[in-house]
């Protein structure tokens, strides 16, 4: 009789303790998508803001375009998408959903700011940069770090980031246009090609337009306000 009522208390106990890991495993789970949710409509009102944002600026004039007008939407657009394809809570088909959304809202953007700098003779840097999240590419990875910390400290520069072997039309058309071949990282830099990776201190040295921009900001940062 003894050990029939110790076996129940430990069954009771058992159980408890069992419903109590799925209630909270099923509270954390319903936690995360709910979270994730979140980050997925976030990452659609920001591509529905820039898509009206870019009918905006396609009427702008070139009266009211000056030095850091160009849109910064697409840098915390493209920094939330890579946290999304981290999350394990996000199904392969939303994120490729929100990457094709991306790509496209990208190469619509750079096209617009071509037309607007042609138009109002302003000189931007544009970097078109290819990774690959398929194939091996060591590099990519802390090539995107470089960008990130050039894109900061230059305000005006335009970084474009495109994975080179995603099943996307325009991309395919963007590498074929500029012949950019599969050797990753690649940038393409004002239309002109670096493979592999660089730190910030070769693209200032080596390319043209950044070592421009390098002499620019450090000639106003020594001239002294009148």
């Amino acid at each position: 009789m003894l050990d029939s009522r110790k076996y129940a208390v430990a069954f009771l106990i058992t159980a408890v303790i069992f419903g109590t890991a799925i209630f909270a495993s099923n509270k954390l789970t319903d936690k995360k998508l709910e979270d994730v949710r979140t980050i997925e409509n976030r990452v659609a009102l920001d591509i529905l803001s820039s898509e009206t944002q870019f009918a905006l600026l396609a009427e702008t004039s070139c009266k009211d375009i000056g030095p850091g007008f160009l849109s910064k939407e697409l840098g915390p657009l493209g920094e939330k998408l890579s946290y999304a394809e981290d999350q394990t809570g996000f199904s392969a088909e939303d994120v490729d959903s929100l990457k094709r959304s991306y790509f496209l809202l990208e190469i619509k953007d750079y096209l617009l700011m071509k037309r607007l700098t042609e138009k109002c003779n302003i000189k931007p840097t544009f970097i078109l940069y290819f990774y690959s999240t398929e194939e091996k590419c060591e590099d990519c990875e802390k090539m995107g770090y470089v960008l990130t910390a050039l894109r900061d400290k230059y305000p005006d520069l335009r970084v474009y980031s495109f994975d080179y072997y995603y099943d996307l039309g325009a991309i395919k058309t963007l590498t074929s246009i500029y012949k950019i071949k599969p050797e990753l990282p690649a940038l393409i830099i004002n239309g002109v090609p670096y493979y592999g990776f660089k730190t910030v201190e070769e693209l200032e040295s080596n390319v043209p337009a950044l070592t421009l921009l390098k002499t620019s900001i450090s000639t106003a940062s020594t001239t002294p306000n009148r």
